[in-house]
């Protein structure tokens, strides 16, 4: 980057490989990210945004339930979003994130971001929008349907795939919860037990739900013409579906966060206040790193309010460090 805090900048990679402070990384440009840099950069802040171009709605064809965006295709909406932001004059580079070190800089918190390729960056404050990766059963077909009509998300697809004969995979306990769910959009939902261990409560509510168990072992998703066609079961024959719905492991992708030394909460994942902000001073998440049930609409809200508490604790500094000089120069 080059020029003053409020001046023009290039937006050029070979800007950040010099190691010119920024006030802001944010590592990762989904929802979440992009939304904090542009409120960051509106603020006029030195922003650079660093993004692997892995997203994790990159098998879906659409987005939904965001308003005014309902329906758009994620690349187009991340598309838009990084045009939007680089209108502000923050910088992008694609790469990855190697490392996150916190510094001392005279009592106030600074960072060296180093890429894979040896590129690092410096910066007052980081903020970590790495999302999360889906683990999904070792099943034939499943991977290969994956955000087609081998779903995870009902308020995300539910309405596309309302009135089918819809299936949910047992494979994780929280299936019996996902298929009462599904019920709400569908008269025609079963439930594949696949070995899952059903309470007598929850058997007893798929019953008044008129969710039928289907015992056995799911061998493959039965696929023809590139549709499903149903689900083909070990021990005998199978059960035609038009869309089935599995919930996946989900993990976060914060190695960074737990490098740096951020707490996590009773749950697992790292713990943040309600603006984002993590244990360690200066260090921001946001989006499905710390909250699997974030959307994308949700994320871009996160990021927008770590933006706002971020810079209001940029200007505090700002404020001391003009104290101190005015000190030293005796004012």
């Amino acid at each position: 980057m080059t020029g003053s805090r409020n001046g023009s900048r290039s937006g050029s990679l070979a800007g950040a490989e010099r190691g010119s402070d920024a006030d802001v990384v944010v590592i990762g440009a989904g929802a979440g990210g992009l939304n904090a840099a542009l409120v960051l950069a509106r603020a006029r802040r030195r922003v650079v945004v660093v993004d692997a171009g892995a997203p994790r709605n990159a098998p879906s064809a659409h987005l939904q339930g965001f308003l005014s965006r309902d329906g758009m295709a994620p690349s187009a909406l991340l598309e838009t979003g990084r045009a939007e932001v680089a209108g502000y004059d923050a910088e992008f580079i694609q790469g990855k994130v190697d490392d996150v070190e916190r510094e001392d800089g005279g009592g106030v918190p600074r960072f060296a971001v180093r890429l894979a390729g040896g590129v690092v960056l410096t910066a007052r404050r980081v903020v970590v929008a790495t999302g999360l990766r889906d683990e999904l059963p070792d099943i034939p077909g499943v991977r290969e349907r994956w955000g087609k009509d081998l779903l995870h998300c009902p308020y995300c697809h539910g309405y596309e795939v309302r009135d089918q004969p819809l299936g949910v995979l047992g494979t994780h306990p929280g299936a019996v919860r996902h298929a009462l769910l599904l019920r709400q959009w569908s008269d025609d939902v079963v439930l594949f037990r696949h070995g899952l261990d059903l309470a007598d409560d929850e058997l007893a509510a798929l019953a008044a739900r008129e969710v039928p168990v289907v015992e056995g072992t799911v061998k493959r998703l039965v696929v023809e013409d590139d549709r499903l066609r149903g689900v083909e079961l070990v021990e005998d024959g199978g059960v035609a579906r038009a869309t089935v719905f599995v919930v996946p492991r989900m993990v976060p992708r914060d190695g960074l966060l737990t490098a740096l030394g951020c707490e996590r909460g009773e749950d697992g994942w790292i713990a943040t206040d309600r603006s984002g902000r993590t244990s360690v001073p200066g260090v921001w998440a946001v989006g499905n790193v710390v909250d699997p049930r974030a959307l994308v609409v949700s994320s871009a809200g996160m990021g927008s309010a770590a933006a706002f508490a971020l810079n209001h604790g940029l200007v505090d500094e700002d404020v001391e460090l003009a104290l101190r000089g005015a000190a030293r120069a005796g004012v």
